[in-house]
């Protein structure tokens, strides 16, 4: 931790924060670094969990219903000073096959949230999980707040609408709020429930193994590889800087671009200097059916989100590797 984290986290004691989709990738991170504040974590879980093994500082409570009824938002406990809305459908597969389930799962649970904020005048910090393909596929690298939205997926329009709800409810005064459009997460916690989500935690579990890698053609697409803790710091980095940031969108990354290929090679590589197991990186077809956004190259340009913030990425790729790596073993 840093001495600009420690300073972040002391904003949140006393506060009572809502965590949507509690039981998540993100949200395990996130859990597990405010629980060094004396602060309530609310759990938002879609099914009955398992205790948070060590809550430290905080004072952790678990709420079982559906993001996507309008009854939960409306019996939510009183006193929640912050937001992180971290539940919603994930796959783009999914979204594009059943583009109305994707719009209860994405667009619906952030208008009734804003709404129940609405009538019940309440005012708390929002801070949303978005993505960068809302940008579709950029022309010129690297990519900032001002390049233009250009959603080809239904799962990318229907996050870019969610994001508006917000927007317009910060700027009328409902909520202070602001979205973090995330690149490529990875690093330890849950596993994705989502084959098409997690692909670089998905390849390090198969080096492990002893089992070769996989990548489409050449694998020559830019992605930027963004550690989950470093993600879990934006969070509450966004919401304690809520004055210089609300009802905005920022880019959350490394500013390091990979190609796919680079960084399977790497994690072949990281994996091997571990265990002793070689494995082969190997080229195969794509298969039909492919995403056109799986053909985007993308790096972050979070200036702005420093700036505003003092946050900025501390794991490099190949140390965030050998994290994920450990937690594996």
């Amino acid at each position: 931790m840093t001495r600009q984290d420690d300073t972040t986290l002391k904003w949140f004691s006393g506060k009572s924060v809502l965590v949507t989709g509690g039981g998540g990738f993100i949200a395990a991170s996130l859990i597990r670094l405010l629980c060094g504040t004396d602060c309530r974590i609310v759990r938002l879980l879609r099914h009955p969990a398992a205790a948070w093994p060590d809550p430290g500082l905080a004072r952790i409570e678990d709420l079982v219903g559906d993001v996507r009824e309008p009854a939960l938002w409306d019996s939510l406990p009183d006193g929640i000073d912050v937001v992180f809305h971290l539940a919603g459908q994930t796959s783009t597969y999914e979204a594009n096959r059943d583009p109305r389930s994707d719009l209860d799962s994405n667009v619906l649970p952030m208008l009734l949230m804003l709404q129940a904020c609405r009538e019940r005048a309440l005012s708390p910090v929002v801070v949303c999980a978005s993505t960068v393909t809302i940008c579709g596929l950029p022309e010129r690298l690297p990519v900032g707040e001002n390049y233009p939205d250009a959603p080809i997926t239904v799962y990318d329009l229907h996050k870019q609408m969610a994001e508006n709800y917000l927007k317009y409810h910060a700027r009328i005064g409902v909520v202070r709020g602001a979205a973090l459009r995330l690149a490529n997460i990875y690093g330890p916690g849950p596993r994705s429930s989502r084959a098409d989500r997690g692909i670089l935690n998905q390849m390090v579990g198969r080096a492990l193994r002893g089992e070769a890698l996989t990548v489409y053609g050449r694998g020559e697409q830019l992605r930027d590889y963004v550690h989950v803790e470093d993600v879990a710091r934006a969070f509450v980095a966004a919401a304690a800087h809520m004055d210089a940031l609300n009802g905005g969108h920022y880019i959350i990354g490394r500013e390091e671009g990979y190609s796919i290929a680079q960084a399977l090679q790497l994690v072949a590589d990281r994996a091997a200097a571990r265990t002793g197991k070689f494995v082969p990186v190997t080229s195969v077809e794509p298969p039909a059916g492919l995403s056109p956004i799986e053909a985007r190259n993308f790096v972050a340009d979070t200036h702005r989100f420093t700036e505003a913030t003092g946050w900025h990425a501390r794991f490099g790729l190949v140390q965030g590797i050998d994290t994920l790596i450990e937690s594996l073993i």
